[in-house]
């Protein structure tokens, strides 16, 4: 059970989709544990809607991955996101990375590559705090609340 204490590290995205110019901005929860070999942004369906990319266009492929509660079905998007972190006194360059539309989660997940190429640094697992790889070293940042779609 989750204590009032541990929060896990979340951040601010502006996510644009590269087929349809459309873009939001949403937090996204940080998921070491979702590995791929390329970065990858799992955006809900609902999100998939506003950011005009459902239905999934013919250049996706449905993909199993394996998770926690056994293997799951997702479409992927190759390329299909431009993201970014915005916080209140920066924003970070743009990172391409495929769009995986889920049908059963409600939260946006960065997988591990798209966190290293962000440069996202976790200073603390259950604190919920972080930082930027080029942020001062005395620079902490927190956790945003999670934004459920």
């Amino acid at each position: 059970m989750l204590k009032v204490d541990q929060v896990p590290v979340r951040v601010k995205l502006r996510v644009k989709a590269r087929s349809t110019g459309c873009n939001v901005e949403t937090v996204a929860l940080v998921n070491s544990g979702f590995v791929t070999e390329k970065p990858q942004l799992l955006i809900p369906k609902r999100l998939a809607e506003k950011l005009g990319i459902w239905p999934p266009p013919p250049t996706s492929v449905v993909v199993e991955f394996g998770t926690a509660g056994g293997p799951i079905r997702n479409f992927v998007v190759p390329e299909e996101l431009e993201v970014s972190i915005i916080e209140s006194d920066r924003e970070t360059k743009p990172v391409i990375c495929d769009a995986v539309i889920s049908h059963v989660e409600e939260e946006v997940l960065i997988n591990d590559k798209l966190g290293e190429e962000l440069g996202i640094i976790i200073l603390g697992l259950a604190s919920g705090k972080w930082k930027l790889i080029d942020d001062p070293a005395d620079k902490v940042r927190e956790t945003y609340p999670p934004q459920y779609w």
